[in-house]
């Protein structure tokens, strides 16, 4: 893929623009439940990226109270199968890949020349960190017409979770070949289980006009103030989530990164850069 100029002048805007301000007021009309106004987003978006509702729980666009609730629509039961064999890791969502493979130590890769750490990634925790060094990952980036609902790959634990507050980028492809540590600047909530294979990590990352991030444990994680905030859920009672089961969801277009831990999963054959995938289908499959 080539940079053209354009490519740069859009990067160059968004160091530019007000980032949270533009996503906290996109969030405000989003959230809107006044007739005209969310009926006008619905019409809008969904023309403008041919919005498909045949799977949705809801078809009809006038029915949904909102912005938000049409973006976040649950689909019909049976419209994702989840992996079914016991030692696969299911697709956490709708989307692209945009990169997988292996850690190289603690660098995981963004996109052709560009790299960003574990470390920063988990919000300088580096104790949490090496417990993912030399080990596996993958990046799908949720497009604007994608189903926006998160689910588990595998199933776990909740030990902690962590919000990171940061950048709001475009997390599109444009920006990834562009922005250095894009995915370790952007706001993020850090999401870690247990599971029967080690830690896996699910990293719910922001972006540009993402009016906000929920888990079904935590509701509403973003936006927040700006220091790093540590949940300990080992203190609570336990919260188990089967692999398939919905952990959260994004306010427009984003992406997801899991970490495995070395030696602990293989991604399937013929899985790479740029390849569609559906939240539910076998992406790979666990090891050990």
């Amino acid at each position: 893929m080539q940079i053209t100029f354009l490519d740069r002048l859009f990067v160059i805007l968004q160091y530019l623009l007000p980032q949270h301000l533009l996503s906290r007021l996109v969030g405000w009309f989003a959230r809107s439940e006044i007739p005209w106004i969310k009926t006008t987003f619905i019409n809008l978006f969904s023309k403008r990226f041919n919005i498909d509702l045949s799977e949705a729980q809801i078809e009809d666009p006038d029915a949904f109270a909102s912005f938000n609730a049409f973006f976040t629509r649950a689909l019909k039961d049976g419209a994702r199968p989840i992996a079914p064999e016991l030692d696969d890791i299911a697709c956490p969502a709708d989307g692209t890949v945009s990169q997988l493979g292996k850690i190289r130590g603690s660098d995981v890769v963004q996109a052709k020349g560009q790299f960003f750490s574990v470390y920063e990634l988990l919000g300088g925790d580096s104790q949490l960190a090496s417990e993912f060094s030399n080990g596996h990952f993958a990046t799908v980036y949720l497009s604007p017409r994608d189903y926006h609902r998160v689910h588990m790959p595998v199933t776990g634990t909740l030990r902690k979770m962590i919000y990171v507050p940061g950048k709001l980028f475009s997390v599109n492809q444009v920006t990834t070949r562009q922005v250095p540590r894009l995915f370790a600047r952007n706001e993020r909530a850090v999401c870690i289980f247990d599971t029967a294979q080690g830690p896996v990590a699910v990293v719910l990352v922001g972006a540009m006009i993402v009016a906000g991030i929920e888990t079904v444990f935590a509701g509403q994680v973003t936006p927040q103030p700006t220091e790093i905030t540590h949940t300990d859920y080992q203190r609570k009672e336990p919260v188990v989530l089967e692999k398939g089961a919905e952990l959260g969801r994004f306010m427009l277009g984003s992406t997801v990164v899991m970490l495995f831990p070395e030696g602990r999963c293989e991604w399937a054959a013929g899985l790479g850069a740029e390849s569609p995938v559906k939240m539910g289908q076998p992406i790979g499959k666990t090891k050990g």
